[in-house]
């Protein structure tokens, strides 16, 4: 019980905020209940008495404008005779402020209150009402009603009703609301435990599971129980463990790539620094040595940089040099760089370029490294004998850059990864598996699209898209007839007339 409502739980706040605020409320409704009720009885007792007085009243009145009866003899008969002295005891008191006839026969003993008597006397209506105790503890309703006929030896007569039965008939109906509302507190609480634990459980669950995913086990899945926002909620933790487990299957190969891109080109430095160190008379193995290592710093170089790239977007530090530039400048150099290693490959770099396109605002060395990356990847991911083709146009106001190949292809499962960080869908190919990322970014910072179409064996087409600045002269003849445009709908006619001479002159 302690763990199920300890501080600062679901169960505790719903013990208090909710479960708290029901018992206030029923407890309420059963005071108001009980107050009604008492209220209802002795309001009833209350009429029944009055009722009954004004038929006593009534009827003595009737004998005191009598002159053939004996009015003392008949107040006599009506007390000793009451049919009603099973409920009500009814009283006369004499002259001296004494009880002296009874319903019942039997004289009162002991000190008798009769305040609803001395009440009676100073007021108006010469009549009181009031609930008291017997000597005995015995709670009544007393009612007097002043009577002063001329010869009377009684001034007044006196109900008595005993509210013992009244009240324990109270008490069993409070009783049966009591237990009512208990009983409805007890279901409550019964079923609200059973909801409680049926959030508390699972999210128990999900904590625990959470706190394994945060250790690195991601082997195991939450299991779903029901189709509710509990249900949504163990759906989207297993896909967030899928996705956590996918990127560190990835990022482990990733290191492994990486680590086998960096040891390569290393290996061969080494090599060819100690192959170096021990030929300093053949000219033609030194230069071919020099080269081989200047190739491959550079190759380290560029696998750096890459490697700081990334980790520049992924720290929102990746600042970009806008500019308007020719992307047909910085396009054909990536094309110039890569036509021969593609021929010494044997495979043929095709570039299909327009006589002129429209510029871009952007930066030109981060453009030059997405081209540069697209057909890389283009050859890489190609073997000998293929064909790869280069193709810039525009298309509804944007830049249309494709990059296509008959290479190896992407398969239909991996192609929606194949933007995803430390994703390769060939592993046997060079490369970190970061590179598309990193251009991919770098496009959708330039307000563009890059979007890759594969299928497995046939090929790859990339299709690089970029917003293209309007050229000065058509900026300002479109500013020119906007203005004409506005000048035509707020100028009068014989002003359109002016306008229209205007506009045909240019």
């Amino acid at each position: 019980m302690a763990k199920l409502f300890k501080k600062n739980s679901i169960t505790t706040r719903w013990a208090v905020n909710n479960l708290g605020v029901v018992i206030v409320i029923l407890l309420l409704i059963d005071i108001v209940a009980s107050v009604l009720i008492r209220y209802y009885y002795y309001n009833s007792a209350q009429q029944y008495v009055i009722n009954q007085m004004s038929i006593i009243t009534s009827a003595i009145d009737r004998y005191a404008n009598d002159d053939r009866t004996n009015y003392n003899t008949e107040i006599r008969g009506i007390i000793e005779n009451y049919d009603h002295k099973s409920q009500i005891e009814l009283m006369a008191i004499n002259l001296n402020g004494q009880i002296a006839l009874t319903s019942s026969g039997f004289s009162p003993s002991g000190n008798i209150d009769l305040t609803d008597f001395d009440t009676a006397k100073n007021s108006n209506n010469g009549s009181a009402l009031v609930n008291t105790k017997l000597p005995s503890g015995e709670k009544i309703m007393a009612y007097t009603a002043m009577i002063a006929p001329l010869g009377s030896e009684f001034q007044a007569i006196r109900m008595v009703v005993s509210l013992e039965k009244v009240n324990r008939q109270i008490m069993l109906i409070v009783l049966i609301i009591t237990l009512v509302l208990a009983a409805i507190v007890a279901l409550m609480i019964f079923t609200g435990r059973f909801f409680v634990r049926s959030i508390v459980n699972p999210v128990r669950d999900v904590n625990m599971f959470a706190r394994k995913i945060a250790t690195g086990d991601f082997s195991q899945r939450l299991e779903k129980n029901r189709d509710d926002e509990l249900g949504e909620l163990c759906d989207s933790i297993n896909y967030m463990a899928n996705e956590l487990s996918n990127t560190e299957s990835m990022k482990n190969e990733f290191i492994s790539s990486v680590s086998h891109e960096l040891r390569t080109p290393l290996t061969a430095i080494k090599g060819w620094s100690e192959t170096l160190l021990d030929m300093s008379d053949d000219k033609e193995t030194i230069e071919k040595g020099m080269k081989v290592i200047i190739g491959e710093t550079e190759r380290l170089s560029d696998m750096v940089e890459e490697l700081l790239d990334f980790s520049r977007i992924q720290d929102g530090r990746l600042l970009l040099n806008k500019a308007t530039i020719d992307i047909l400048a910085e396009l054909g150099e990536t094309v110039l760089i890569y036509q021969e290693r593609a021929k010494k490959l044997g495979m043929t770099l095709e570039y299909y370029e327009p006589e002129m396109l429209p510029f871009v605002y952007g930066d030109k060395n981060r453009l030059r490294q997405v081209f540069i990356n697209i057909v890389d990847n283009a050859v890489k991911y190609s073997d000998s004998g293929a064909t790869i083709s280069v193709e810039a146009y525009e298309e509804d106001g944007d830049i249309v850059i494709s990059v296509s190949d008959n290479g190896i292809g992407i398969s239909e499962e991996d192609l929606p990864k194949i933007k995803t960080k430390f994703f390769k869908a060939e592993q046997t190919r060079r490369g970190s598996g970061i590179g598309l990322a990193v251009a991919d970014e770098i496009i959708r910072m330039h307000s563009g699209t890059l979007t890759v179409k594969s299928e497995l064996g046939v090929g790859t087409t990339v299709v690089i898209t970029l917003p293209a600045i309007e050229s000065s002269a058509n900026q300002n003849k479109k500013d020119k007839t906007e203005t004409i445009n506005v000048e035509l709908i707020t100028n009068n006619d014989d002003e359109r007339t002016t306008i229209y001479e205007q506009q045909d002159e240019q």
